[in-house]
């Protein structure tokens, strides 16, 4: 595998359990050259994460081509995607390259693939199982050798269900699935990520770093974030741009965010009914071990238990 100059996974910063198991699949997937899908929501970073697999993967040295699928234009995408011959509609005045062609030896990245017209999906099935494809107006077909890392913020495999994305191309993508994490499930990442996008956008504007007190952080931990990383990055240019140099207050923050009512708790809602406190327990231990692949310190870790006491409730509830 090459060697990238620098750790590509560390532009990926925070060190929940969460995002660091996203890491180490990411890392293993990497060494391999089968399809990846990256599931989560918009601003989670599914571009970066896909750019850090590209470059520690035999194909570093070639192109990653990123290419989102809610902005083709629907007449023009099997031509964007797979290439067409001269006269093969008006206006197509030479032959011409598609996406599949520029990333040749590299990587395609399929952003919002859940937008992909079902017309162009058995096209793409068939490139992605055999690197066969056929330019629009051409009656031969090519060999293009790309590997595909495909994302999406909806649910493709409700999707299937409903008719609106074919099954075999859902199956042949999601050789690897990762799902990024929002960053409501990385509360502990918030204030090092913002520490970082505060000097980077003083870095940009050539001016005093700002930083963000207590108060401030307290408030950017408990919003839900809806816009996840990308929404906290633009807050942090937001105000970096109006206070520079500053220690930003809560009350100096957007109104979405300042205006936000804090819960006194850790945010979890008791049923009405109530719940039955061993079985969550017990629910909770077997979901840690299939997150982290039945690594026990990994699964501890992911419940904010020591090793041992870890292997002491597995012990209790009969799961070793």
């Amino acid at each position: 595998m090459a060697t990238p100059s620098s750790n590509a996974f560390d532009q990926l910063l925070g060190s929940s359990p969460a995002l660091e198991s996203v890491i180490r699949t990411a890392q293993i997937a990497a060494a391999t050259d089968v399809p990846i899908l990256l599931e989560g929501e918009t601003g989670t970073g599914k571009e970066l994460l896909a750019k850090a697999i590209q470059q520690h993967s035999d194909r570093a040295s070639q192109p990653l081509v990123v290419l989102n699928c809610a902005a083709l234009p629907a007449q023009l995408v099997e031509s964007l995607l797979f290439g067409h011959e001269r006269g093969a509609f008006t206006g197509a005045s030479e032959r011409t390259d598609g996406y599949v062609h520029k990333a040749h030896g590299g990587t395609l990245f399929l952003d919002e693939m859940g937008e992909l017209p079902l017309s162009i999906q058995a096209k793409l099935l068939r490139f992605v199982e055999n690197g066969e494809c056929q330019r629009v107006g051409s009656q031969h077909t090519e060999i293009i050798d790309t590997r595909i890392i495909a994302a999406t913020h909806r649910n493709l495999n409700d999707m299937v269900r409903q008719g609106h994305f074919r099954a075999d191309l859902f199956y042949r993508l999601c050789v690897v699935t990762i799902r990024l994490p929002p960053l409501r499930e990385r509360s502990r990442d918030i204030a090092r990520l913002a520490n970082h996008f505060l000097i980077q956008a003083a870095n940009r504007h050539q001016s005093r770093v700002a930083r963000f007190n207590h108060d401030a952080l307290t408030r950017l931990k408990h919003y839900p974030w809806p816009g996840n990383v990308r929404e906290l990055k633009n807050i942090c240019e937001y105000s970096a741009a109006l206070m520079p140099g500053k220690v930003i207050d809560d009350n100096d923050l957007p109104p979405q965010i300042r205006d936000q009512h804090q819960p006194a708790s850790s945010g979890f809602t008791l049923p009405e009914q109530g719940i039955d406190m061993e079985m969550l327990e017990v629910d909770l231990l077997q979901q840690a071990l299939l997150y982290s692949h039945g690594n026990k310190s990994q699964a501890a870790k992911l419940l904010g238990l020591s090793r041992d006491t870890f292997l002491y409730r597995l012990k209790k509830h009969h799961l070793t």
